[in-house]
């Protein structure tokens, strides 16, 4: 399925109104002018495009970076890894669905296989975190893992996914926000000359989500870390406030049936208020160090290699190798008797 992302024509034509892929980008207030990124290349004929592969590059990245953080959190990194092959399928998969719920009205009619057809175009960032969390509780449940200390893990993953698929939009023009002469604004050109500038939300969010990694990372570094679980809330908490900024921005939301009311923001906004709500809950309990199941991990492994224990192993070791045997209840009689002999001097004779 990925693969279709990546080959494949991206968007419909019915939503090409948010995306301008022909226009030359500029940043005035930068000093940036004529930018003008290819949408794709080609390989053997077939056209990769530079979204599909900044998505995956992205996965590929944030897993690579939470896996060489998984000892940090108590999971092993196969065990990371399994959990992986199966968050990568679902991600994608929830994330069209989540797509397709909001906008049935374009679907309704259509055949079976459009509303599955991520290689069109649509997905949407939330249902992919669906997919996600989905991923991990099902894994855990399976290795009898911490469905928590993983999903701190994860957060570090998707992060970096955010921070760098988010670039994708700016290849494809896409992801904008209304117009605006704010200092930073994003000048789209078109062919005919005509220039709109907008906001580069796209950009926003990347930089938000940067913002949060360095932080988790200075975080965890410190030790500040207190409870499993807390990382994941940091991320709802700090995403979600700046998704509802964002998305307030956007020219292209998803909204909820007929209304004005935006999804993303009005979900963002509940994930504010729960993580808000739950940080500040946690932050008036007691914490025992020892609770964390990184430290819980590290006192069984701890436990597997006492003194009593290795002296054990080195016994049995020097068993099999004939190194050493203990001396048989008889051996150790006869220098006693030997010993006890000498000490007493010659017997006497009985006449």
């Amino acid at each position: 399925m990925l693969l279709h992302v990546l080959l494949n024509p991206l968007l419909e034509e019915e939503i090409l109104e948010t995306i301008q892929r022909d226009s030359e980008i500029s940043f005035p207030g930068l000093g940036i002018f004529g930018l003008n990124p290819p949408a794709y290349f080609s390989i053997f004929g077939h056209r990769i495009y530079f979204y599909g592969v900044l998505i995956a590059l992205g996965f590929l990245l944030g897993i690579l970076y939470s896996a060489r953080r998984s000892k940090d959190f108590g999971i092993k990194q196969d065990d990371f890894f399994d959990m992986v092959l199966l968050l990568i399928p679902l991600s994608i998969l929830c994330a069209r669905i989540y797509y397709v719920i909001f906008r049935l009205d374009e679907f309704r009619g259509r055949p079976l296989l459009d509303y599955f057809a991520v290689w069109q175009g649509g997905i949407a960032i939330y249902g992919g975190i669906i997919g996600g969390i989905l991923a991990i509780l099902l894994t855990c449940r399976h290795k009898k893992l911490p469905f928590l200390a993983m999903l701190d893990l994860s957060v570090f993953g998707v992060l970096i996914g955010q921070i760098i698929g988010r670039w994708g939009n700016f290849i494809n023009r896409e992801a904008f926000g209304g117009q605006t002469e704010i200092f930073c604004r994003m000048g789209l050109t078109d062919p005919s000359g005509h220039t709109i500038y907008v906001h580069p939300t796209f950009l926003y969010e990347s930089l938000w989500n940067l913002a949060l990694l360095i932080g988790l990372i200075l975080w965890l570094k410190k030790g500040r870390r207190k409870y499993d679980g807390q990382m994941a809330l940091l991320y709802l908490f700090w995403y979600g406030l700046g998704r509802a900024w964002i998305e307030g921005l956007r020219t292209d939301s998803l909204y909820i049936g007929h209304t004005g009311i935006r999804v993303s923001q009005a979900l963002s906004l509940a994930l504010v208020l729960f993580s808000l709500v739950v940080l500040l809950l946690q932050r008036r309990r007691e914490h025992p160090a020892e609770k964390l199941f990184v430290n819980r991990a590290a006192a069984a492994e701890a436990k597997q290699d006492s003194p009593a224990e290795i002296a054990d192993a080195k016994k049995e070791n020097a068993a099999e190798t004939g190194e050493a045997k203990e001396d048989s209840p008889a051996e150790i009689a006869e220098p006693e008797r030997e010993n006890a002999a000498d000490a007493e001097g010659p017997a006497e004779i009985d006449t």
